[in-house]
């Protein structure tokens, strides 16, 4: 069963995500936005490939695979 926690916790890093490239780039940092935007991004493509693979360990004792 999928935790709501989990849905709140990657939309609350997509909102700080955007906030912090909006204050980079107003104060003219676009090169580290860039660079924070590609990270966070990273930071959120791992925690949704560790809940796919929690998905899969499911499915696999659920077939008994």
């Amino acid at each position: 069963m999928l935790n709501v926690d989990i849905l709140f916790k990657i939309g609350a890093m997509g909102i700080l995500l955007i906030v912090l490239d909006k204050v980079l780039e107003s104060s003219g940092k676009k090169d580290i936005a860039v660079i924070t935007n590609i990270a966070g991004v990273v930071i959120i493509l791992l925690t949704v490939i560790g809940l796919i693979a929690n998905l899969f360990d499911s499915v696999k004792t659920m077939f008994m695979l």
